[in-house]
């Protein structure tokens, strides 16, 4: 079986190619136009050992916005499709991951019940020029196409790179155990009969 999928998105603000391989090998292939979502991906896709091709072109001299909220729904929808029917998947996955400082947790459902709960501060409102805000408006995208149930906690920290950076390889972490066939479960893990 393999999980894969990928998506062509086109619209007046962003044109998006992206492809995923949820059982990969950690390898990614990057062109997002926003160096620093370019680094946090990099980061999930590594330490989700997923292999993630990204080709985004979008209206980054307005500001990075369109683009990050793009990528997130991109990713969402291929994360869903490449899923299938959700068989043997574990479907919880959860993650802590300290980077120096700072402390974060992400907890995920692959439930088709799309909610994201985030529990962060950060101290900087830019990294570089990246608009702190979008942290949220990608993740709330990605939950939302992917329809799983999202949950970021971060503890602690000071910095906020280090802050984002434990949030994003944390996602990767939790999300590589939900997804992760468990030959111990027999169909859909849910007494509903369907995710």
């Amino acid at each position: 079986m393999t999980r894969t999928s990928e998506v062509k998105r086109k619209t007046n603000e962003t044109e998006i190619y992206l492809a995923l391989n949820i059982d990969g090998q950690g390898e990614s292939k990057l062109e997002t136009g926003v160096p620093f979502l370019t680094h946090m991906l990099d980061l999930f896709t590594k330490h989700g050992q997923f292999d993630l091709t990204v080709d985004a072109k979008g209206d980054i001299e307005i500001d990075d916005h369109h683009t990050t909220e793009d990528i997130g729904i991109c990713l969402g929808q291929v994360l869903r499709e490449a899923l299938g029917d959700k068989k043997g998947i574990k479907r919880y996955g959860n993650a802590f991951v300290p980077m120096d400082e700072a402390l974060a947790q992400v907890v995920i459902d692959l439930s088709n019940r799309p909610h994201l709960e985030m529990r962060a501060e950060f101290p900087s409102q830019k990294v570089g020029t990246f608009d702190t805000e979008l942290v949220h408006e990608f993740l709330w995208k990605l939950a939302l196409e992917a329809r799983m149930n999202l949950h970021v906690i971060v503890h602690y920290g000071q910095n906020t790179h280090h802050i984002i950076e434990a949030i994003f390889k944390a996602l990767g972490r939790a999300l590589h155990e939900a997804t992760t066939i468990d030959p111990n479960i027999k169909g859909v893990p849910s007494t509903k009969g369907l995710l």
